[in-house]
């Protein structure tokens, strides 16, 4: 419900023991938004994967603690996160992983595969940053085939390639652009990693409460 859609009558349920952000915070703790999402993403068409990454500016706010331990990293750029996200046929989210924002996202991509069940996928798709004979090998020993163009400084050829398929690798930069709608998601502000993968986990529901 819209805060501004709330009336005295809600208010006064929440005692000085039992405010919003209490609650908030003891959802994180015990992953309930994670847990959440994992729910709504049991009807998920996994014919064919998705998957990419995206950079998230680290808010001020977000600073203290050990940063490596809480996947921010600091470059030219400034502060940031990453976003590694799988998506389903259809492009909405399947599962997530964060990583500090200098981390290649082809050494994340073999974490992020695990995550997804690969038995009934036919092909994974991801564009040319993750043309790796190891990452290759990780796909096909999940069960599946990869839809992933090599580089041009390599000898072998892109024959395996399905550029028909390859076009609809959009679907998930489009899931991108719609969890990033959201300001938390956006730009992080929560500090912990584990109040942040609350923070998307709870986004990405948010997307497929609409379907």
């Amino acid at each position: 419900m819209p805060r501004t859609m709330l009336k005295d009558e809600h208010w006064t349920r929440l005692d000085k023991t039992e405010t919003i952000y209490k609650a908030y915070q003891r959802w994180f703790c015990s992953n309930k938004l994670m847990a959440l999402f994992t729910l709504m993403i049991k009807d998920a068409d996994l014919e064919w994967v998705f998957i990419d990454g995206t950079h998230i500016k680290a808010h001020q706010h977000s600073n203290g603690g050990n940063e490596n331990l809480q996947s921010i990293s600091k470059s030219v750029a400034g502060r940031a996160t990453k976003i590694h996200l799988a998506v389903d046929a259809h492009g909405n989210p399947i599962t997530f992983l964060l990583s500090d924002g200098t981390t290649h996202d082809v050494k994340v991509a073999p974490d992020l595969v695990d995550k997804v069940d690969l038995s009934n996928t036919e092909v994974l798709c991801a564009d040319k940053g993750y043309d790796s004979g190891a990452l290759r090998a990780h796909i096909e020993q999940a069960g599946t085939q990869d839809n992933i163009p090599r580089k041009r400084n390599t000898k072998s050829s892109n024959d395996h390639m399905d550029w028909d398929l390859y076009k609809a690798r959009h679907l998930v930069e489009n899931a991108f652009a719609k969890l990033k709608q959201y300001r938390a998601v956006a730009t992080r502000f929560d500090k912990l990693k584990q109040s942040d993968e609350n923070t998307v986990a709870l986004a990405c529901a948010y997307i497929w409460l609409k379907l």
